[in-house]
């Protein structure tokens, strides 16, 4: 997007330094920073300042930085706080893009599947839209839907904003600055639950994002999920609900499932049907699939053209993509976060496949309220569907806790045909693929 300094400026409340410049990508990594970007210099484990000569030595028009802090290198708008700042921009440039959107801005949620929905939410709305804006990772936060905002296009015709938290009022703040029109929550699960009190807590948190549209919006809900489906009560917007119960608005049934997991199914809404096969393993992503059909018809389009959105969704590293290592074995790279309810969902596609030696490397389940008894269940679901489990850094699975080291001779001695990798961002169990690789 067309982003003055002078505007960001006047938005924020905060100081122009230098000459009036233009920028048409924002962001708060200075590695990314290309000619005609601008830097925002965020300030939380790392000091974004420290990086303000590297942003202006990559081409930055601009940097917004705190007070006092201005660089001689580069137009700077001074502001009283980036991220606070951030906020404001974001806010001002969603409503400088309401006459092209149209209503057509969806707010996701929920403890697992958001960004997987988010990427076939925007394959969906392609198949009826141009252009369509999410952003390529997972800027869920309050950096990150900002950013996601500023980086749209100045013609969007439709924006998909993914919303994550780790507390309360979290997502109500996010949706002050996206202002969803429609409103999608995926499940509730245990991510969070240790700050939260459990299920109850974190579906309070998320059902923030349904009480937070206009009543001329609409509520996406999972059926299959009882705490979801109860959002309802939330809401005067109205309500459409996917998955695979009988009285789900947009409902699926799997027909058919291929030798690396993908689901092929049917998708019904309103007495027409329509098959379609998702591009990642597992039927959670047949249901994410029926997630973003749903969002589509929400939009005004027809079952048959949304669904030609389904299969053209864009692939992410570290969530749910087969590599192949070069022995032959094949991994399932599901790396980048975890759950109990995605370890399951994970679990499930492996253990469904017709080979014989199956291994889960998984890592630790971070910020979940009883941490004991859900690593308790995903390894009983292991051991009663034949996985050999590797506990990596941690014991909670009932196994030995194994180093990278010692995960990769485990593997080497037993020559499975399939092994899962999966854990929390902490655990950073992408470094047993990397080494497969």
């Amino acid at each position: 997007m067309r982003i003055m300094a002078s505007d960001v400026a006047l938005c924020t409340g905060g100081t122009l330094v230098g000459n009036d410049i233009e920028a048409s990508v924002l962001s708060f990594d200075s590695r990314t920073i290309k000619p005609g970007h601008a830097f925002v210099a965020i300030v939380a484990q790392r000091d974004g300042h420290d990086f303000v000569a590297s942003a202006a030595a990559n081409g930055a028009s601009f940097a917004i930085v705190s007070r006092g802090r201005a660089s001689d290198a580069l137009t700077c708008i001074e502001v009283d706080d980036t991220t606070a700042a951030l906020a404001l921009l974001g806010r001002s440039l969603r409503e400088k893009l309401s006459s092209t959107l149209e209503g057509r801005v969806v707010g996701i949620t929920g403890s697992a599947g958001k960004t997987s929905v988010k990427n076939l939410v925007r394959a969906v709305l392609q198949a009826g839209f141009s252009p369509v804006h999410a952003a390529d990772a997972s800027l869920n936060n309050d950096i990150g839907v900002p950013i996601t905002i500023a980086n749209a296009p100045d013609d969007a015709a439709a924006l998909v904003v993914e919303m994550g938290m780790r507390g309360f009022h979290e997502i109500d703040r996010l949706c002050g600055i996206a202002q969803p029109v429609i409103g999608l929550v995926t499940n509730v699960g245990d991510a969070h639950g240790e700050r939260l009190g459990g299920a109850d807590g974190i579906a309070k948190a998320k059902g923030e994002l349904i009480t937070a549209l206009p009543s001329d919006g609409v509520a996406i809900l999972n059926a299959d999920d009882e705490r979801v489906r109860a959002m309802r009560s939330l809401t005067s917007a109205r309500v459409l609900t996917f998955g695979k119960s009988e009285d789900a608005d947009v409902r699926y049934d799997v027909t058919d499932t291929d030798i690396d997991g993908r689901c092929t199914a049917t998708f019904s809404f309103e007495g027409t049907s329509i098959s379609a096969t998702p591009m990642l393993p597992g039927e959670h992503m047949v249901s994410n699939s029926a997630a973003a059909l749903a969002v589509g018809l929400a939009c005004g389009m027809k079952l048959n053209i949304a669904a030609k959105g389904i299969g053209r969704e864009v692939l992410e590293t570290g969530r749910m993509c087969w590599l192949e290592a070069l022995n032959g074995l094949r991994i399932l790279d599901d790396s980048y976060n975890a759950n109990e309810h995605s370890m399951i969902a994970a679990l499930k596609v492996i253990a469904d496949l017709p080979v014989r030696t199956k291994f889960a490397v998984l890592g630790q389940m971070a910020e979940i309220a009883d941490a004991a008894d859900a690593h308790r269940r995903v390894a009983e679901f292991a051991i009663v569907n034949n996985i050999k489990l590797i506990g990596l850094e941690t014991d909670l699975y009932g196994v030995p806790a194994m180093s990278v080291e010692d995960s990769l001779k485990e593997l080497s001695f037993h020559h499975p045909h399939v092994v899962l990798v999966k854990g929390s961002r902490s655990a950073r169990t992408e470094r047993i693929v990397h080494e497969l690789l």
